[in-house]
């Protein structure tokens, strides 16, 4: 019912701005109560002057409307319709109201009847605000369909003209605009009065009077069944059939639901192109005059039912409500692309703002600039004298330099000898190295061959007792062995004294050897200390000569004292004297 009010509230808003003559929104009562008499009146509501008048009530400001108009409609109007009224006559009340004031029929290329179906269908095709206009979309809409009802496109060159105008003005027109520019022929060139008139009038049924298609075709009969020629009406809900296409004489209607089948049948009784319609008491047999309008009706019929089975309503309503959903999202992205230039002009004005500042700050680096270059210039100037007299003092340092360069080639020269004589050194420390290792080994001998003897001697010394035990038991025994004995003690006497000799030779080769022992053991100690002196010497010697020399352009050596500043020849010098001391340490 609110999509009713709204058509309905339409043609009321146009009518009550015709009663408006001041354009204040406001009314007299007493013309207020003859469009109140007159709307009850076709839509078949009973008239109550007495709410007219509690509602309206007069004010110091004069018999003027203080409560709204819109609140009495539909308290007291629009809560009572019914939908057994006619709604043409309903519209033409408020089209007599509102056309003479706005615009003159004589003036016009269209009949007055054709400008009040224009009218209906401007309200129709409108937005749901006031003042009601029709936007470009729904304007681009209508005349397209209207070229497609008349058989004409020659509009469409001009439209386009026209939407280009309107684009520069506004993106709408009022009806009376509307009526103007079709009236004036400005989209008809081309086409003939007669031809716009049925275009309008085939236009006015289809999205007013929901007429979505109609003809003559054959019906049979339920009773006496035979064929009679009728005129049949398609709308979302029924199809109706008349005795002739002037609509005077209703035969029938066939109401139509979810629960209806339209089927095609196959050619019987001579009758061709037939098509049964099933519905939930009845079947009806229809014959098209050829093939063609027999698939269009089918297929016309079937998306009916299955809008209805859909629950929704006429496919142009449909399509209306599409479009303005489109054009509400539409406008929501338009809004939201709006809202993003907006930020995005903020941060331009903010990079503005922030470019602004940096030419500043650029104005016053420039400034600085400038000072910094005057005063470089006058820093290079002065490093240039300052250069003239650093290029003076190089020179003398250059000199200098290769004074001392000279006086360290002698000292390298002399460090050179040096060095030759440290080799000298070390080619002796090896000799004495390997002597202290022999006398070592000799050493080690002389000990083992000194307890050798001195087993040697303990092995004599044991012997002895030995016979002096059996000398002794010799002169025990017997005077006569005693001879003997002496005799042979003699003989041992001689033997022990080879011994003795021979022990005490080995005493005095062992002291010799000790000796030895005690001389080779001071060479070492000499030589480690003649050793030691000499690597702090040659310590020292490395640590203070360096050889200077001019640097070439190769890549820089690094060396564990930094960069290089020796030759080739003294590191290899270096690596070989590093080398015999880790070699002597291991030692």
């Amino acid at each position: 019912r609110r999509g009713g009010y709204q058509e309905l509230l339409k043609s009321i808003w146009h009518a009550f701005r015709a009663l408006d003559l001041d354009q204040r929104g406001k009314v007299s009562k007493s013309q207020l109560k003859v469009l109140s008499h007159s709307l009850c009146t076709v839509m078949k509501i009973p008239h109550d002057p007495v709410a007219l008048e509690e509602h309206f009530r007069d004010d110091n400001e004069g018999p003027l409307s203080n409560q709204g108009y819109m609140p009495y409609l539909k308290r007291f109007i629009l809560d009572k319709v019914q939908e057994d009224f006619d709604i043409l006559e309903f519209n033409k009340v408020c089209w007599t109201l509102c056309c003479k004031k706005n615009i003159c029929v004589k003036h016009l290329l269209i009949s007055e009847d054709d400008a009040f179906k224009v009218w209906c269908i401007f309200n129709f095709l409108s937005e749901d605000e006031y003042p009601l206009v029709i936007v470009v979309e729904e304007i681009e809409y209508f005349l397209r369909k209207l070229m497609e009802a008349s058989g004409g496109g020659g509009g469409e060159g001009r439209w386009s003209e026209e939407k280009l105008r309107l684009s520069l003005k506004s993106n709408s027109l009022t009806v009376w605009e509307l009526l103007h520019l079709l009236g004036s022929g400005y989209f008809s060139k081309g086409l003939s009065h007669h031809s716009l008139s049925m275009g309008i009038s085939e236009l006015f049924q289809e999205l007013i009077l929901d007429v979505l298609k109609q003809g003559y075709m054959m019906k049979k009969g339920h009773k006496r069944k035979n064929w009679t020629e009728r005129w049949f009406v398609l709308r979302p809900n029924s199809l109706s059939y008349y005795i002739s296409e002037d609509l005077v004489e209703k035969r029938g209607d066939i109401v139509l639901d979810q629960f209806c089948s339209v089927e095609s049948l196959a050619d019987k009784e001579g009758r061709k192109c037939l098509f049964i319609i099933k519905c939930s008491d009845k079947s009806f047999e229809i014959s098209a005059s050829d093939k063609k309008k027999k698939q269009e009706w089918i297929q016309a019929i079937q998306t009916c039912i299955q809008q209805l089975s859909l629950g929704l309503s006429s496919p142009h309503r449909e399509a209306r409500l599409r479009r303005r959903e489109l054009r509400q999202r539409q406008q929501v992205q338009v809004e939201d692309l709006e809202d993003r230039m907006k930020q995005l002009q903020a941060a331009n004005e903010n990079k503005q703002r922030q470019l602004e500042e940096m030419r500043k700050k650029m104005e016053e680096a420039a400034e600085r600039a400038t000072m910094e270059e005057y005063r470089r210039k006058r820093t290079q100037a002065d490093l240039q004298n300052r250069y003239q007299l650093d290029l003076e003092r190089e020179k003398m340092v250059r000199q200098q330099m290769e004074k001392q360069i000279a006086q360290k080639s002698s000292e390298l020269e002399q460090y050179l000898q040096r060095v030759k004589e440290l080799e000298d050194m070390y080619h002796q420390l090896e000799e004495a190295l390997e002597d202290e290792r022999q006398a070592k080994l000799d050493e080690e001998a002389m000990r083992k061959l000194q307890a050798r003897l001195l087993n040697e001697e303990a092995g004599k010394r044991a012997e002895l007792e030995q016979l002096h035990l059996s000398q002794q038991m010799a002169l025990s025994q017997t005077e006569a062995e005693k001879q003997e004995l002496v005799a042979e003690q003699l003989a041992k006497e001689r033997q022990l004294q080879a011994a003795m000799s021979q022990l005490d030779k080995l005493e005095s080769e062992r002291q010799e050897a000790l000796e030895k022992y005690k001389e080779v053991s001071r060479k070492l100690e000499h030589a480690a200390n003649k050793t030691k002196t000499w690597k702090d010497k040659v310590a020292k010697h490395e640590g203070l000569v360096r050889l200077i020399q001019p640097g070439h352009k190769g890549p820089q050596r690094i060396t564990n004292w930094g960069l290089a500043s020796i030759t080739d020849t003294e590191l290899e010098m270096r690596k070989k004297s590093w080398q015999k001391r880790k070699n002597e340490d291991a030692q």
